[in-house]
């Protein structure tokens, strides 16, 4: 009994398909159709937001490389320049010790006057 209600129920359907006419099985097709282009248009969407994405990231990382090294390029600008200053101050300093040993030197050197007894 149950094959015998399997195999009217299988024909029943297979006789629905039959029956559907042209024009509904067309309409599926095109249904079919326009939902798989649907998903190929969204897949691609997403394809082309996703490097849109991945871009836009590469370019900022780019410009904080660039600007880390031109924030990096002015600091050493600054610190070459204090060290020359302070060379230049170190020389300064120098030269005024040697002219006041030269100055000491000199003042050691010149014979002073003495007191003579009355």
């Amino acid at each position: 009994m149950r094959k015998f209600v399997l195999i009217a129920a299988t024909a029943a359907a297979a006789l629905g398909l039959a029956a559907c006419s042209e024009k509904t099985q067309d309409a599926a097709s095109e249904t079919a159709t326009s939902a798989a282009n649907d998903v190929a248009t969204a897949a691609s969407d997403v394809t082309t937001t996703a490097a849109q994405g991945a871009d836009a990231v590469g370019d900022a990382a780019n410009k904080a490389v660039d600007d880390a090294g031109r924030a990096a390029d002015a600091a050493a600008d600054k610190a070459a320049a204090a060290a020359d200053k302070a060379g230049e101050a170190a020389d300064r300093m120098g030269d005024g010790v040697k002219q006041g040993a030269r100055d000491a030197k000199n003042v050691l050197a010149t014979p002073t006057a003495t007191a003579t007894p009355k």
